[in-house]
Parts: structure tokens; C-alpha cells; sequence
């Protein structure tokens, strides 16, 4: 599932082909969002933001276009007229005079006024979001201590949208791992150094996947192991993630796999005691 960078880097392709233009033609497949296609035909794109692993396109007359992903649905940014080479299904078109957004495969879509995004229930139990750039590590420290997160173990934790927006299984596990923290503990088990850490880490690892587009390594390693002739494909975006039975580089030991809250984990036994 894409997690918080990738929903981000979305919107930020839609956001530049589409806002301030005017929608000249729509689609909806979804049959309860089809009289939307005519409602929102020239009205103009206001801006296109994300709350965690959600998807807000704002229009001009005060309608917003809500998506969520979910395990397959994918963004497409397109010339008008080309369309992707793709197998799934279209689930909603934007289309300006040169351009198009086309959303394929989600089904957790809708329309929504202000009311209704108010309302709107998985936008309600949402945590701050991972990459709004007003959370601060402090905010985040303070929430790990908060009676409701701060006796879960932190791979349940790091998976809870309540929690914080955004963080998903490969970000869970860097995180993790660059803060050097076992997945089993428990915020009230850390000590406050442990837990700023953490909090530091958190924001760091979430803020450079969303600038590199997926690589959470520092760049230290991703030099580091480019350098050590390391060309198979994308070995060098991940610190553990996907890498079981490969080296830690901090140690060496060899980085094992786990299952937390039935998704994969990934860690070093060494480094994360």
C-alpha cells in the first residue's frame, strides 16, 4: 500500500498539472458519484493535499474530491488524450484542456462538501499528518506518552493512522531500526532520550522518503554502499526493510524478518535491543 510519501508525491503531479485550470470534462465509474461527472465540469482545481494516505482535490465551488488507495488504486498524470498502458480498472478522470488525473483501481472514493468532510469517518480518527510541515518532533514525543499510545508495543503503534497519518510498514520498519529500538517495547518502557529519539527519527526518515522518492537510508549509506559496488536494484534505498539474511550496516548482523500485527517487520537483533 502507498504510504504517506508516495500519496504525497502524487498529489504534488496532480496538483501541478490541475490547479488553477478549470475541469473541462469528468468521469466517475463508481454509480452513487456519476452525477458528480456534470457537476464539476468547469469548475476550477483549487489545490490537491493529502491527510495521511488520503487524497483531498479541491474544487472552486466548495466540493472536494476524497481517495484513498487503499492495497491497488493509482494515480496517473497524463497530455489529455493519453491514456496509461494498464490493465486496471478507471475509476475517475479529471480532464483540463491539456491535461488529465486518472485515478485507476481504488474504490474508496467520494464527493464531499465541507460537512461531509467533516464528518467524513476515517478522516475523523486521523492523527497528525506524517509530513504536515507543522508537527514538530516535540508534538510527536508528547503523543508516544499519551495514556491511549503509550502501553502499546511500537509495531502496533507505528502502524495506528490515529497515531500519526502516513506511516506504513516500510516506513514502521526503518523508523524503527535508525532509531535503534526493538519493535516488542513499549513507549512507557523508553527513556525520555530513547523517546526523542525516536520522535526525531520519525519525522526525519518520513520527510526524506517523501524527498527522494522512497529512499529512507542517510545518504551516508546510500553512498556507502554504491561505493561498495552494490548495483542489484534498489539495494541501497532501505536500512532493513525487504533486506532479510542481508547485513546490517551498522553491525553486521544479519537482518531478520518478523511478523507485527500480521505485516512483516523487518530488524537487526544487534541494533535494536
Amino acid at each position: 500500500m502507498p504510504e504517506g510519501p508516495e500519496i504525497r508525491i502524487a498529489a504534488d503531479r496532480i496538483a501541478q498539472a490541475l490547479e488553477g485550470q478549470h475541469l473541462e470534462e469528468t468521469f466517475f465509474a463508481l454509480t452513487r458519484l456519476r452525477r458528480f461527472g456534470t457537476l464539476l465540469e468547469g469548475v476550477m482545481v483549487t489545490g490537491v493535499d493529502t491527510r495521511g494516505k488520503a487524497m483531498l482535490t479541491r474544487f472552486d465551488n466548495g466540493l472536494t474530491l476524497y481517495s484513498h488507495n487503499q492495497l491497488y488504486g493509482r494515480w496517473y498524470v497524463r497530455r489529455r488524450g493519453d491514456l496509461p498502458r494498464t490493465g486496471r480498472s478507471l475509476r475517475v478522470a479529471l480532464h483540463t484542456a491539456t491535461s488529465s488525473a486518472l485515478l485507476y483501481s481504488a474504490t474508496d472514493i467520494d464527493v464531499l462538501d465541507a460537512d461531509g468532510l467533516a464528518a467524513h469517518p476515517f478522516l475523523q480518527r486521523l492523527g497528525p499528518d506524517i509530513l504536515h510541515p507543522s508537527l514538530t518532533w516535540q508534538a510527536v514525543s508528547g503523543r508516544l506518552v499519551e495514556p491511549r499510545f503509550r502501553n502499546r508495543s511500537l509495531a502496533a503503534l507505528y502502524l495506528d493512522q490515529a497515531f500519526i497519518a502516513g506511516i506504513g510498514n516500510y516506513l514502521r520498519s526503518e523508523i524503527l531500526h535508525l532509531a535503534g529500538l526493538a519493535h516488542a517495547r513499549r513507549p512507557s518502557q523508553l527513556t525520555r532520550t530513547e523517546r526523542q529519539r525516536l520522535a526525531r527519527h520519525t519525522l526525519a526518515v518520513a520527510r526524506r522518503s517523501y524527498r527522494t522518492h522512497g529512499i529512507t537510508n542517510p545518504p551516508t549509506r546510500v553512498r556507502a554502499r554504491k561505493a561498495a559496488g552494490d548495483d542489484r536494484r534498489n539495494a541501497h534505498r532501505f536500512a532493513v526493510f525487504a533486506r532479510d539474511g542481508r547485513p546490517c550496516d551498522v553491525c553486521g548482523s544479519e537482518i531478520q524478518r518478523a511478523d507485527a500485527g500480521s505485516r512483516r517487520i523487518y530488524f537487526c537483533p544487534v541494533c535494536q535491543t
